[in-house]
């Protein structure tokens, strides 16, 4: 965690949607990037459920049916996978709830569930502000207030330390309650604490911790229970024990326990004298127990003022959210209008990043032009921005080449049970897909501003290396991912067959065409996806464990092999090889290995970018890049530098957010086309399906294969001599080195098409190194050679041992 003079605390200030009005006593929790608020109450209670999407900046009300809870505050809630359950709470005022209701969240579903009461004792009174966490597949209730009088409007309060147990059933529904046996001094009676669990990495029994509450006087006690054991216990801590405090939160990031806000006794009070009689103030300091060590540490102390508005004002009775390493703060009061005798709540949204971004993954090449890449790396979640580097010191290489030879690359061996022109070539591409068209904006000269929204739409990963070869251009990277049909009208949530990344084609230079499948004949349809939309600016869930939301992109399910009647999804590749005894000079590429120096491309805002220059470094530094709570460099003093034709390129890319810039990914190599070659064959086409597999076993109900068709390139430098498609093969090399494909041409023609017979679908190798798939590569060649293959992987399903149907 940062210094707490370097804490970058930032305010969303711009939404779309509708906003919830301010509140205090309302529960929050996280499903991926939604924030999911319920409850609370100011100026009446709230009942509605709020949805807050940190990737788009947009709060949205989804139209939620079934067994609607009734509105409440001082809950319990918690969320199960895309479950969420309710607990509790106060109903009005001096009326509790002891009823527990269900959210489905992949439907918006209430429903209203009655466990079973323990086998000895009473289920758990009516109550408000105890603590609700889970753990595996149970919650764990413990405290609370309750209200001894049957008057509701004659409030008798009555503090709890009970504890239960409510074992949770897989996916939907609850078993019942129990009345755990515990062992050592249980903690006193409270209201308004926090209990968050916590267990070490790889060693160590799961834990929960107590802090905290309210019991006529503010607490500052922690306690900790072993949820094998059942032992109270109360340990030791080092450093400077937060004041007492009540309605708080308390959110686990890693190994640490962050504590913010909540009532705190005024400065100079002595709370030990005099408890009930001394005032209360909301806070806004912020401290954090690191649970492996017991060590408290504070950031923000309650004496330190802030007088810029540079982070959230004290409050209490607000929500707190983690979301990857990052702490959400919405709403909540912070005081009271004497007279108007009614609360002040505060209705701001804050994050605050806790620690740097981890790595990112390596940049993956999209394609590659003579003079410019279109790279990508993984998301990363909660960040402002990317730093992209690369490196030009990698030395050209080129392989001799005999132009009237197919494109094979290093290490070609010939198959001995196959005949004739079936060479077999060894891979060194791991290949997955890209599958969404994404902007690329490299943010010249300004700072990163820390905004929640910066979503790339790229949404999976394409690790190409490059492989030399005899008689070879460069094969560049090129993905199309085409969307199966959904069922229903064209929303958010049935998005009809779409070709939503890039064409094959635009792996020749300058060019950039993307194109929708519209028939049946272009691409095969798959099992339709079941989806429900609760409105088309909303969010949609999949299934009970994955839930969507959409912004620019549609989602789709895995794909799975279906009976010949069906027809298959297909994403493809143009694989990255280097086929030419060209050698351009490379002005840029001539520092000694000792003289590695790594200059800026950009700080792009999503997680893709295309190259065509980067920054050169002043003389004798050796960065120019300064991020965090400074500002970004001035890209414009500084000199551009053009990529060259046929040179080696290594690039690396780092993740920044409030905290700073994070550690650079493994480092990838491409290099840029050399121009005279033809393009790579495009709209890949497979008319018939492989009905089923097991295990790598195929058996097939049409013995005369399948049927492959391509476009030709669209930019062919030349007349078109041949065309060659290859299928990977199973081999014991391939069984030893999984990511290492062997491939043995299928067809060497000048149609543009061929059958691959059930005898050679027999042997194919099925690909697991993303989804399971069968892997093709098609490539044209001209009279200089063969130039770009595209690599399509045929997608089979989702469980390499499960029977696909």
């Amino acid at each position: 965690m940062a210094a707490p003079s370097l804490l970058n605390w930032r305010r969303v200030s711009s939404f779309t949607g509708p906003v919830p009005r301010a509140r205090h006593g309302h529960r929050a929790v996280a499903i991926r990037e939604l924030m999911i608020i319920f409850g609370g109450g100011n100026e009446g209670i709230a009942d509605e459920l709020h949805v807050y999407n940190t990737v788009t900046n947009q709060w949205f009300l989804p139209a939620v049916r079934g067994d609607i809870p009734p509105g409440c505050a001082a809950h319990g809630f918690v969320c199960d996978g895309t479950r969420i359950l309710v607990f509790g709470g106060m109903v009005e005022y001096g009326r509790y709830s002891n009823e527990l209701y269900e959210l489905q969240a992949s439907r918006w579903l209430w429903k209203k569930v009655k466990p079973h009461p323990p086998s000895s004792g009473l289920p758990p009174c009516p109550r408000l502000g105890h603590s609700f966490s889970l753990y595996g597949n149970k919650c764990y209730l413990f405290g609370g207030l309750a209200n001894e009088s049957e008057d509701s409007n004659n409030n008798v309060p009555r503090y709890l330390n009970d504890f239960y147990e409510l074992e949770l059933q897989h996916g939907s529904g609850v078993v019942g309650w129990s009345i755990p046996m515990t062992k050592g001094i249980v903690p006193s009676p409270r209201e308004s604490h926090t209990a968050v669990i916590y267990c070490k990495k790889d060693s160590g029994s799961p834990k929960m911790y107590v802090f905290g509450g309210m019991c006529g006087a503010r607490l500052d006690d922690l306690w900790q229970l072993d949820l094998e054991t059942m032992s109270w216990s109360k340990p030791e801590t080092k450093g400077t024990v937060p004041l007492p405090r009540s309605l708080h939160t308390a959110s686990v990031i890693g190994n640490k326990m962050y504590i913010f806000g909540g009532w705190v006794p005024h400065k100079g009070e002595n709370i030990e004298t005099s408890p009930h009689d001394c005032e209360w103030r909301c806070t806004s300091s912020f401290s954090y127990l690191n649970l492996d060590t017991a060590e408290w540490t504070t950031l923000v102390s309650d004496s330190q003022e802030d007088k810029k508005n540079s982070r959230p004002r004290p409050r209490a009775g607000h929500c707190a959210v983690a979301i990857g390493t990052r702490l959400y703060f919405w709403s909540g009061r912070d005081g009271y209008k004497k007279a108007l005798n009614s609360q002040v709540c505060c209705k701001d949204l804050w994050y605050l990043d806790t620690e740097k971004p981890p790595a990112p993954s390596q940049v993956q090449l999209i394609k590659a032009t003579t003079n410019s890449f279109h790279v990508k790396w993984d998301e990363v979640p909660t960040v402002e921005g990317y730093l992209l580097q690369l490196n030009t010191d990698l030395p050209y290489q080129a392989a001799s080449s005999d132009s009237s030879a197919a494109p094979n690359m290093q290490g070609v061996r010939m198959d001995p049970h196959r005949q004739g022109s079936n060479n077999t070539i060894p891979n060194s591409i791991s290949d997955t897909m890209n599958s969404t068209k994404t902007e690329h904006t490299a943010m010249k000269g300004t700072s990163v501003k820390n905004r929640p929204d910066l979503k790339a739409s790229a949404d999976s990963n394409a690790t190409l290396h490059s492989s030399l070869a005899t008689n070879a251009s460069n094969h560049n990277s090129c993905v199309v991912d085409v969307l199966r049909k959904n069922e229903g009208p064209h929303t958010s949530a049935n998005i009809g067959v779409l070709s939503s990344c890039l064409d094959l084609r635009t792996v020749i230079p300058e060019t950039s065409v993307s194109s929708s499948v519209s028939s049946a004949q272009t691409m095969v349809t798959q099992q339709t996806i079941k989806t429900e939309s609760s409105s088309t600016n909303g969010a949609v869930v999949k299934d009970e464990t994955s839930l969507t939301t959409f912004s620019t992109k549609s989602e789709v399910d895995e794909a799975c092999a279906l009976p010949a009647t069906k027809i298959s999804r297909v994403e493809a590749h143009a694989t990255v090889m280097l086929f030419s005894k060209e050698t351009p000079s490379n002005p840029v590429a001539t520092m000694k290995a000792g003289e590695r120096q790594w200059c800026d491309v950009g700080i792009f805002k999503n997680n893709t970018a295309l190259v065509s220059q980067f920054y050169l470094l002043p003389k004798g530094k050796q960065s120019i890049s300064k991020i965090g709570n400074a500002d970004a460099p001035d890209y414009s003093l500084l000199k551009k530098q053009d990529l060259v034709p046929g040179t080696g390129y290594r690039f690396r890319v780092a993740a920044i957010n409030g905290c700073g810039i994070g550690p650079f990914s493994k480092i990838s190599e491409f290099k840029t086309c050399i121009p005279g070659f033809p393009g790579a064959p495009s709209a890949v086409r497979i008319s018939k399906v492989l009905p089923l597999f097991r295990e790598e076993k195929i058996c097939f109900q049409n013995v005369e294969g399948i049927h492959l068709s391509w476009e030709p390139p669209t930019s062919p430098s030349g007349n078109i001599l041949e065309y060659s498609a290859y299928l990977a093969i199973r081999t014991a090399q391939i069984q030893d080195n999984p990511s290492q494909l062997v491939f043995m041409r299928i067809y060497c023609g000048l149609k543009t098409s061929c059958i691959v017979t059930a005898g050679q679908l027999a042997n194919a190798h099925i690909d697991y190194t993303s989804r399971p798939a069968i892997v093709f590569r098609i490539s044209a060649k001209n009279e200089k050679g063969y130039g770009p293959a595209t690599q399509v992987r045929w997608l089979q399903g989702n469980n390499k041992k499960a029977p696909l149907n």
